[in-house]
């Protein structure tokens, strides 16, 4: 265990997890570094690694993540918002970072007091923010185009002409990157993400002709950076597939690298109890026993992030090896599962993860809830503590 890994403060795999609670994630920061490494194997040397830890490093911690990014070879910090990247620098994080989402320009010196990249597209924000802005140091600036993605970013060669030659005249500035997103690299044709990369090389040579030489030229995401290699300019942003989740599941067998899941998910039963048939369960009386049953009751749920979705579905946890149907509706800070025979209060439970040969992955979580992989670990909130191992 690394030696800025917190200790002592939560027991793993004990009857208490941490002071109070019962319900835990696991976040393997092994598997972090099993995964940058991989991903730079497939890409040349010089090609620097952005670490996007964005929404507290997709639910796995932000500072810790982007520690142990740092630690295995990544060069760079992404993050969404200016209030993560103060975070990380408050946390002692040293490594350059870019706020990849828009900022406001009064909070450009906030920026410019923390060495902080910013992402910049609209050339009447250059104005504003410069209003405000110290005369050293430069503020470091990224410049984003919409190549296809639709969502932030310069959309044509005149707005480009027009912000780099304002980034060359005002010396508050320093123009050091340009970068777009990519919209389709998880899915298998690939027709549209060759029309992006056309726009952003038109891009790339037009914005060299009037500043000259930029250092850092992005455009691969995790799917890009994995499926396509080779081409990627100099950086990649390895972001959901550092946490060894897949892009998409669709198209995951395209994946040329082994990637190992770093989150798993746990909780402990605290109530144990046979019903007679007929009996029922949570909210609504919406699930009936058929028989005599035993009912585990399990400390998470909708509060935490854990949705009542699970519940539909055929949503299960694992007991002893053993899957268990969630059953009832999910309360806001519990919900009832089905056991096979009776189980000791504290028996573990995992609702993400393994147990002897049995695994519910994030992906399949992702697909009883008709959505990404993304979005469960952002989804888990705060008031579940994460443990590093």
């Amino acid at each position: 265990m690394n030696s800025w890994v917190k200790q002592g403060e939560f027991i793993v795999d004990t009857y208490r997890v941490n002071q109070y609670r019962d319900t835990w994630i696991d976040v393997d920061v092994k598997a972090i570094a099993s995964n940058i490494k991989a991903v730079k194997t497939l890409h040349h040397p010089d090609v620097n690694v952005m670490a996007v830890v964005k929404a507290d490093g997709y639910g796995h911690g932000a500072v810790t993540v982007a520690r142990m990014a740092i630690e295995s070879g990544a060069t760079w910090i992404g993050v969404a918002l200016l209030e993560e990247a103060v975070e990380l620098r408050e946390a002692g994080i040293d490594a350059p970072i870019l706020v990849l989402g828009r900022i406001n320009p009064q909070d450009a010196p906030v920026a410019q007091h923390y060495r902080v990249s910013i992402t910049v597209f609209q050339s009447e924000w250059l104005v504003e923010a410069s209003s405000y802005l110290d005369p050293e140091p430069p503020l470091d600036v990224h410049l984003k185009c919409d190549t296809g993605m639709g969502r932030i970013g310069l959309t044509d060669e005149q707005s480009l002409l027009d912000i780099t030659k304002m980034l060359k005249a005002d010396k508050k500035f320093e123009m050091t990157g340009i970068y777009t997103h990519l919209a389709t690299a998880d899915e298998w044709g690939s027709d549209y993400l060759t029309e992006q990369l056309k726009a952003f090389q038109a891009y790339v040579q037009l914005a060299k002709e009037t500043v000259g030489n930029i250092p850092h030229i992005h455009y691969s995401n995790s799917a890009a950076s994995l499926r396509y290699p080779g081409n990627d300019y100099n950086m990649i942003r390895f972001g959901i597939s550092m946490y060894g989740l897949v892009p998409a599941v669709e198209t995951a067998t395209d994946i040329p690298v082994s990637l190992k899941p770093a989150m798993s998910l746990h909780s402990r039963l605290t109530h144990v109890k046979k019903v007679q048939p007929e009996t029922s369960i949570s909210y609504g009386a919406t699930y009936q026993a058929s028989e005599e049953e035993w009912i585990g009751t399990v400390p998470i749920g909708y509060g935490d992030g854990w949705l009542r979705a699970n519940a539909t579905n055929g949503g299960e946890v694992l007991v002893e090896g053993e899957r268990c149907p969630i059953v009832g509706r999910i309360c806001m800070d519990q919900m009832m599962i089905r056991l096979p025979a009776e189980a000791p209060l504290g028996t573990k439970v995992t609702l993400i993860g393994k147990q002897g040969n049995k695994e519910i992955s994030i992906e399949e979580v992702s697909e009883r809830l008709s959505t990404i992989t993304y979005e469960i670990p952002c989804t888990l909130n705060s008031r579940i503590p994460r443990i590093y191992q």
